[in-house]
């Protein structure tokens, strides 16, 4: 980029490595403040994740009723661990494979204590995929339709083998790069990738299995 005053090319690498700076600063500044047990570190904390980690519990559980107190358990092992903390990551990264360890425990508990339970509520309202999806003030038909597609999904991402939904989940709907992913599961970048491609062929093909019968339906009933 150049200058106005003397049409040379600017470096702007500058700023970015003072966004960079910044960024680490003020996160081993959070880090200090939670060890230090500063009441407003823990404020921040829980004000800059506590939602993405809740979603991220839900996408990832079986029954995401039990969310909560995952996120419960997820925070107070932050709290306790954050000494053992040491940058090797992004605190994002480290708190995120927190979740997901939490998550997996909580499956298998779930699975050996929990198989034989029918639950009669649904997920919590508004925790589902229209947190991600775009809503631009839509008709009530489509607002209807949104709400089918997402019980869709979340039917059909609930079917996902667990190992391929976390990569799945982390890379499509939490947006993390492959790396970030490789570092929360603790798997090397190309078992992340086969992870992720067998998660989407296998989130197509319960789609698939899902869609057929409706359209069948809407087909007898056109007939």
């Amino acid at each position: 980029m150049k200058t106005a005053e003397t049409g040379q090319v600017a470096d702007t690498t500058v700023g970015f490595e003072f966004v960079a700076t910044h960024g680490a600063r003020e996160e081993w500044a959070l880090v200090e403040g939670l060890r230090t047990a500063d009441e407003s570190a823990y404020n921040t904390l829980i004000e800059r994740f506590e939602q993405p980690v809740y979603n991220l519990i839900c996408r990832l559980m079986d029954d995401p009723s039990e969310a909560s107190d995952v996120v419960q358990e997820v925070f107070l092992k932050v709290f306790r661990k954050v000494g053992t903390f040491r940058g090797d990551s992004s605190l994002k990264t480290w708190i995120y494979r927190i979740a997901v360890n939490e998550a997996r425990n909580h499956r298998r508990w779930f699975g050996r204590h929990k198989r034989q339970e029918v639950g009669l509520d649904g997920p919590e309202e508004g925790r589902g995929y229209s947190d991600w999806l775009p809503d631009p003030g839509r008709s009530p038909f489509d607002v209807t339709l949104d709400h089918e597609t997402e019980a869709l999904l979340e039917a059909a991402l609930a079917s996902v083998n667990p190992t391929f939904r976390d990569a799945l989940v982390l890379r499509e709907i939490e947006g993390l790069s492959y790396e970030e992913i490789a570092g929360i599961l603790n798997i090397s970048l190309g078992t992340v990738k086969s992870r992720i491609l067998r998660g989407r062929e296998s989130l197509r093909k319960q789609l698939a299995g899902r869609l057929e019968p409706e359209r069948n339906g809407m087909e007898a009933v056109a007939v």
